[in-house]
Protein backbone atom coordinates (compact mmCIF):
# COMPACT_ATOMS: atom_id res chain seq x y z
CA UNK A 1 0.00 0.00 0.00
CA UNK A 2 1.43 3.42 -0.91
CA UNK A 3 2.21 5.99 1.77
CA UNK A 4 -0.92 7.99 2.50
CA UNK A 5 0.28 11.50 3.08
CA UNK A 6 2.62 13.93 4.62
CA UNK A 7 1.74 14.21 8.28
CA UNK A 8 1.91 17.58 10.03
CA UNK A 9 5.21 17.91 11.88
CA UNK A 10 3.42 18.22 15.21
CA UNK A 11 2.03 14.71 14.77
CA UNK A 12 4.89 13.17 12.81
CA UNK A 13 5.85 9.57 13.47
CA UNK A 14 7.14 6.76 11.30
CA UNK A 15 3.58 5.47 10.85
CA UNK A 16 1.13 6.71 8.22
CA UNK A 17 -2.29 8.05 9.30
CA UNK A 18 -3.84 4.70 8.34
CA UNK A 19 -1.37 2.82 10.52
CA UNK A 20 -2.40 4.94 13.52
CA UNK A 21 -6.17 4.71 12.91
CA UNK A 22 -7.72 2.63 15.69
CA UNK A 23 -11.34 3.76 15.39
CA UNK A 24 -13.26 1.71 12.75
CA UNK A 25 -14.91 4.82 11.24
CA UNK A 26 -11.63 6.70 11.01
CA UNK A 27 -9.93 3.65 9.45
CA UNK A 28 -12.77 3.17 6.93
CA UNK A 29 -12.50 6.80 5.80
CA UNK A 30 -8.71 6.68 5.41
CA UNK A 31 -8.84 3.35 3.54
CA UNK A 32 -11.57 4.59 1.20
CA UNK A 33 -9.68 7.78 0.36
CA UNK A 34 -6.46 5.83 -0.15
CA UNK A 35 -8.27 3.41 -2.48
CA UNK A 36 -9.68 6.37 -4.43
CA UNK A 37 -6.17 7.84 -4.83
CA UNK A 38 -6.78 10.95 -2.75
CA UNK A 39 -3.88 13.38 -2.87
CA UNK A 40 -2.09 14.69 0.25
CA UNK A 41 -4.23 12.77 2.73
CA UNK A 42 -3.79 14.18 6.24
CA UNK A 43 -5.46 13.11 9.48
CA UNK A 44 -5.46 15.62 12.32
CA UNK A 45 -6.30 14.45 15.85
CA UNK A 46 -8.78 16.85 17.44
CA UNK A 47 -9.11 15.29 20.89
CA UNK A 48 -8.34 17.99 23.42
CA UNK A 49 -8.59 20.76 20.80
CA UNK A 50 -12.36 20.74 20.27
CA UNK A 51 -15.45 18.74 21.10
CA UNK A 52 -16.81 18.70 17.53
CA UNK A 53 -14.99 15.48 16.54
CA UNK A 54 -12.11 13.18 17.39
CA UNK A 55 -10.41 13.44 13.97
CA UNK A 56 -10.35 15.72 10.96
CA UNK A 57 -9.36 14.20 7.65
CA UNK A 58 -8.26 16.51 4.84
CA UNK A 59 -7.58 15.30 1.30
CA UNK A 60 -7.53 16.55 -2.25
CA UNK A 61 -8.86 15.22 -5.51
CA UNK A 62 -7.42 16.18 -8.86
CA UNK A 63 -10.75 17.53 -10.12
CA UNK A 64 -14.27 18.33 -8.97
CA UNK A 65 -15.38 15.03 -10.49
CA UNK A 66 -12.89 13.06 -8.36
CA UNK A 67 -13.83 15.02 -5.22
CA UNK A 68 -17.53 14.27 -5.82
CA UNK A 69 -16.81 10.60 -6.50
CA UNK A 70 -14.74 10.20 -3.31
CA UNK A 71 -17.48 11.91 -1.29
CA UNK A 72 -20.25 9.75 -2.78
CA UNK A 73 -18.33 6.55 -2.01
CA UNK A 74 -17.60 7.73 1.52
CA UNK A 75 -21.28 8.46 2.18
CA UNK A 76 -22.21 4.92 1.09
CA UNK A 77 -19.45 3.26 3.14
CA UNK A 78 -20.15 5.33 6.26
CA UNK A 79 -23.85 4.52 6.04
CA UNK A 80 -23.06 0.80 5.66
CA UNK A 81 -20.79 0.90 8.74
CA UNK A 82 -22.81 3.13 11.05
CA UNK A 83 -26.37 2.80 9.77
CA UNK A 84 -26.67 6.57 9.23
CA UNK A 85 -25.65 8.91 6.48
CA UNK A 86 -23.16 11.66 7.24
CA UNK A 87 -24.20 15.26 6.70
CA UNK A 88 -22.77 16.54 3.44
CA UNK A 89 -22.15 20.09 2.22
CA UNK A 90 -20.75 21.26 -1.11
CA UNK A 91 -21.62 18.38 -3.43
CA UNK A 92 -23.21 20.36 -6.29
CA UNK A 93 -19.96 22.18 -7.10
CA UNK A 94 -17.51 19.77 -5.40
CA UNK A 95 -14.66 22.28 -5.02
CA UNK A 96 -14.84 21.65 -1.26
CA UNK A 97 -17.02 18.89 0.14
CA UNK A 98 -17.53 18.57 3.88
CA UNK A 99 -18.73 15.30 5.40
CA UNK A 100 -19.73 15.26 9.05
CA UNK A 101 -19.64 11.64 10.15
CA UNK A 102 -19.87 12.43 13.85
CA UNK A 103 -16.51 11.47 15.34
CA UNK A 104 -14.72 12.19 12.05
CA UNK A 105 -15.03 15.34 9.94
CA UNK A 106 -13.83 15.00 6.33
CA UNK A 107 -12.82 17.88 4.06
CA UNK A 108 -12.30 17.01 0.39
CA UNK A 109 -10.88 19.75 -1.83
CA UNK A 110 -9.66 20.57 -5.27
CA UNK A 111 -5.98 21.50 -4.76
CA UNK A 112 -6.43 25.24 -5.45
CA UNK A 113 -9.27 25.54 -2.96
CA UNK A 114 -7.38 23.57 -0.32
CA UNK A 115 -4.36 25.80 -0.71
CA UNK A 116 -6.51 28.92 -0.31
CA UNK A 117 -8.23 27.81 2.93
CA UNK A 118 -5.23 25.95 4.44
CA UNK A 119 -7.25 24.14 7.14
CA UNK A 120 -4.31 22.01 8.22
CA UNK A 121 -2.44 25.04 9.46
CA UNK A 122 -5.40 26.34 11.43
CA UNK A 123 -6.10 23.03 13.19
CA UNK A 124 -2.69 21.42 13.44
CA UNK A 125 -0.52 24.45 14.08
CA UNK A 126 -2.78 27.25 15.25
CA UNK A 127 -1.18 30.66 14.84
CA UNK A 128 2.38 29.39 15.17
CA UNK A 129 4.42 29.13 11.96
CA UNK A 130 5.10 25.64 10.65
CA UNK A 131 8.64 24.39 11.06
CA UNK A 132 10.75 25.87 8.28
CA UNK A 133 8.36 28.75 7.59
CA UNK A 134 10.32 31.21 9.66
CA UNK A 135 8.09 33.70 11.36
CA UNK A 136 8.93 36.08 14.09
CA UNK A 137 8.04 39.58 15.09
CA UNK A 138 7.53 42.04 12.24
Amino acid sequence: MPALAPVPASAATDASPLDRAEDPLHRLILESLDDDQAVELVSIPLAGKTSIADHMVVASGRSSRQVASMATKLVEKIKALTGRSPRVEGMPIADWVLLDAGDVIVHLFRPEVRSFYNLERMWAFGDAPRPGEGGGVA
